[in-house]
């Protein structure tokens, strides 16, 4: 089982030590990363420096800099302002200073800029005259004055000009007999409402036919001959509050000057915004709307008092979100009924990792116990699975099997497929009681078995012991390089003290815990890419009466407070440990002590995850827990 493989002698043992008389100069270089560089709320790349950071962020478009540690906002380049044209915006006219959006704006006829931060806009422009010849009209034929419509009308016969804000005909080259002509021509323009001919006759002259139309809410002008509408007396300006249409005019102007008077409004065309004072940035949770917000600052300072809550742009990007930690249970079993069972009391849990696998022999022979039928019955309730593979932590078996090429290529090639057949999210490799020496060998397995894995669409995470950088480097888990290849990596934060230690002690101590984590990040090890695995058990310790540690058993977490009770074991805090340590005198006639695993240590384990902003926590192993204490786990997600 884990908690008897992880051991910190063990490894030292596996690497060849005999003292752990090593100096700081020796223990590996500090890469623990400070700074992380999003692209919108998309993590990208972590560095020791915000220069550093910065610099790579520069490359990218929407990115911004935290420093990790309390998700200090530290620099971004997200536009401060958007030039449109008549409601139609995009990415490239998109800009830091104003001096730059006007300049754009000035190579445009009708430019409106907006400010991002604060409601309404910096300036506008909009058009005021469209000129028609006869019944058509083209797209660059709006003017902002009657004169500049005009100029450009003296090129056409039969043309006339519609002032837009009061929707009339208010120029036209037309002579009297050109009118007359027209009139006699035969009639072919008829008012419709709601789809229907109005009555009231048909006009040969369209003139006649809008001045007709005046007046008449709703009333269009058709040709007749061609179907098609030549005029609305239609307002094309709806005001919009929070949903549902307010009112609606024929001048932008005027829908502007009413929209001013409402928190949240915004002036549509044809569902394109012209106008709007609602703030650019909202935050949801979820589908939920919690609030708007003109500011990036006041809007992240909110959203991070929400629980899973997102910053969301008017055009729909999320530029920084809190999404919740990564919760993953190792079952320790590959039984369909057990691994069901465990997980029927969780809640909150993310993914599942049975033990499906195992490395039979050094020819690569994989042991396989998977269930396809677990695998569907787990589809519907969004838990990923990630099976687990082992070593039977044999480190002879495994030292030969990493020197035999043919074996390694047939055993991932093996698992591979037989992964990809279930429909499963990934792996996870467990290979523990590993021979320093194979350190290298062991790296290129996994790097191997990865781009394998990944080819295949599946995610690959790996289990480490706690370690510590005193020894680390010679122990066969490579963590720099390991990181670099693998999706995810767990650190087993527990066996600080283990069955056959020299001396009695907790599994894991909290300041032990929160020390490792330390050193992994040293290890430059994503925070996004790592996990901190958590005991579900204790050890219990028997002492002779002359103080010498006999032996030790472990005690599943959610059978403590009835061994506690039909012993009458007394406890204490332990400021060492971070717990609380029983004591009791058995009937055996020895001394029984255990450091207590309970809720509160839980959440303090949780709590460390989110200190150092970790992916999540991979509990080991379900089944030992309470069931309530997933509520309480739910609840720190």
């Amino acid at each position: 089982m884990k908690w008897t493989a992880v051991a910190a002698v063990s490894l030292a043992l596996q690497a060849g030590l005999t003292t752990f008389a090593v100096t700081n100069a020796q223990a590996a270089a500090d890469n623990t990363t400070y700074y992380r560089v999003y692209q919108n709320d998309k993590a990208l790349r972590e560095f020791k420096t915000s220069a550093s950071a910065v610099n790579y962020a520069e490359s990218f478009a929407y990115a911004h800099v935290e420093k990790i540690t309390g998700r200090q906002w530290v620099w971004d380049n997200f536009p401060r302002y958007k030039v449109y044209e008549n409601g139609v915006s995009s990415a490239g006219r998109e800009f830091r200073t104003l001096a730059e959006a006007k300049q754009f704006a000035s190579k445009t006829r009708f430019a409106q800029i907006r400010d991002l931060e604060t409601a309404g806009y910096v300036s506008a422009n909009y058009p005021n005259y469209r000129l028609y010849q006869g019944d058509k009209t083209l797209a660059d034929w709006s003017f902002a004055t009657l004169a500049d419509a005009k100029k450009t009308a003296r090129s056409y016969a039969n043309a006339h000009i519609m002032e837009l804000a009061t929707n009339q005909w208010v120029w036209d080259n037309l002579s009297a007999a050109q009118e007359t002509a027209q009139r006699a021509s035969g009639a072919k323009y008829a008012l419709y409402k709601d789809g229907a001919p109005l009555g009231g006759g048909t006009y040969g002259f369209l003139l006649d036919a809008i001045r007709a139309s005046a007046g008449k809410s709703g009333v269009v002008v058709v040709n007749e001959q061609t179907g098609q509408v030549v005029h609305s007396n239609i307002p094309l300006f709806t005001v919009i509050q929070s949903g549902p249409e307010i009112a609606s005019f024929f001048s932008i102007y005027s829908a502007i000057a009413y929209a001013k008077t409402l928190a949240g409004a915004s002036v549509l065309q044809d569902g394109a915004t012209w106008w709007t004072n609602k703030p650019y940035l909202s935050v949801l949770q979820g589908d939920k709307l919690l609030r708007n917000f003109n500011t990036r600052q006041s809007a992240v300072q909110f959203a991070a008092q929400y629980k899973n809550s997102f910053v969301v742009t008017a055009d729909n990007r999320s530029i920084w979100n809190n999404a919740s930690l990564i919760y993953l249970g190792w079952n320790g079993t590959y039984s369909t009924q057990t691994v069901l069972s465990q997980l029927g009391q969780t809640q909150g849990l993310d993914i599942d990792s049975p033990s499906w696998f195992e490395l039979a022999d050094a020819s690569g022979t994989l042991t396989d116990h998977s269930d396809p039928a677990l695998v569907e019955s787990l589809r519907a309730t969004g838990i990923q699975l990630t099976p687990l593979v082992s070593n039977q932590f044999d480190a002879k078996l495994t030292s030969a099997f990493l020197r035999d090429s043919a074996a390694k290529s047939a055993f991932i090639a093996k698992l591979v497929a037989r992964l990809t057949a279930l429909h499963v999210a990934g792996v996870n490799v467990d290979f523990e009681g590993l021979a320093g020496g194979d350190r290298s060998l062991y790296t290129a397995f996994i790097r191997s078995l990865t781009s394998a894995a990944h080819k295949a669409g599946l995610t690959v995470s790996i289990d480490l012991p706690r370690g510590d950088v005193l020894w680390d480097a010679k122990t066969a888990y490579d963590h720099t390089a390991l990181a670099g290849i693998v999706d995810m990596i767990m650190m087993m934060a527990y066996d600080q003290h283990w069955q056959g230690g020299g001396e009695a002690g907790s599994v894991s101590e909290l300041a032990w815990t929160e020390e490792g984590v330390r050193q992994f990040l040293t290890y430059g090890i994503p925070r996004d890419k790592l996990m901190l695995g958590i005991p579900f058990y204790v050890r219990e310790w028997r002492v002779s009466a002359a103080g010498k540690l006999v032996d030790s058993k472990a005690i599943l977490m959610k059978n403590i407070p009835g061994l506690v009770l039909s012993t009458g074991a007394k406890g204490s805090y332990d400021a060492v440990s971070g717990q609380v340590k029983y004591m009791y005198n058995g009937l055996d006639g020895y001394t029984h002590v255990f450091w207590a695993e309970s809720a509160d240590t839980t959440k303090a384990r949780v709590e460390i995850a989110k200190k150092y902003d970790l992916a999540g926590v991979a509990a080991w192993r379900l089944g030992f827990e309470q069931p309530e204490l997933w509520q309480q786990m739910l609840r720190q997600k």
